[in-house]
């Protein structure tokens, strides 16, 4: 349980990259002991969600240039995939559900409260993945985002002023209610590679930063 609980966490974003947590810390947000908050840090290490730089402390890793396009290659594909037979399996109502998440993530993106946005953003594209009926690729998608979620924070401000990811998503929700699975696909993969593009400056610019 607590490993569940710290993957989707990181899974939604909750930890920045460079992030410190100790075993107390988590044990303590968990609400567990130290001994299954200290088995969900070591197997989360051991998938590479995390790095330790202590005996006790683990740090949320930076994306690396190789990492990112390693993953986003893999998320087109298999996210593509998931969408759009998600999207011809889903019921009609889905796109009213989509909707009301839209609106929650507006206002936290309004509100600069991105951790918010982010927690359902991951809610927001599952929502549609969950119907593709191919348990085995919703956990390989999973994995990726456990890798990658950290890092979504490099996306704002700039997804919050340009409204990236506001636009893909509400393509999506018409593409929805048009039975247009086709379409759902074109709009996520249009998201992931917006992302792409935005979390590729952030890494040059952090390694510029440490070379400088």
């Amino acid at each position: 349980m607590a490993y569940d609980a710290m993957k989707e966490r990181l899974v939604r974003g909750a930890f920045e990259p460079g992030r410190k947590l100790t075993v107390r810390a988590v044990a303590d947000a968990l609400g567990v002991s130290s001994t299954p908050a200290r088995d969900a840090l070591n197997r989360l290490a051991a998938e590479g969600a995390l790095v330790y730089s202590g005996p006790k402390t683990v740090i949320v890793p930076y994306l690396t240039m190789d990492t990112l396009q390693e993953v986003t290659t893999m998320r087109l594909a298999l996210e593509g995939l998931a969408s759009e037979r998600g999207a011809a399996r889903a019921p009609e109502d889905l796109a009213d559900t989509l909707e009301e998440m839209q609106a929650k993530i507006n206002k936290a993106l309004d509100g600069r409260r991105y951790a918010d946005a982010l927690w359902t953003n991951k809610e927001f594209h599952f929502a549609v993945y969950n119907y593709c009926g191919m348990p085995y690729l919703l956990s390989t998608i999973e994995t990726l985002w456990l890798r990658i979620g950290p890092s979504f924070h490099d996306l704002y401000p700039e997804f919050a002023v340009q409204k990236y990811g506001v636009h893909n998503h509400e393509v999506v929700i018409e593409s929805l209610r048009e039975r247009d699975s086709g379409a759902v696909r074109a709009a996520f993969e249009s998201d992931i590679r917006d992302g792409y593009r935005r979390l590729k400056r952030a890494i040059r610019a952090r390694e510029e930063q440490a070379s400088g």
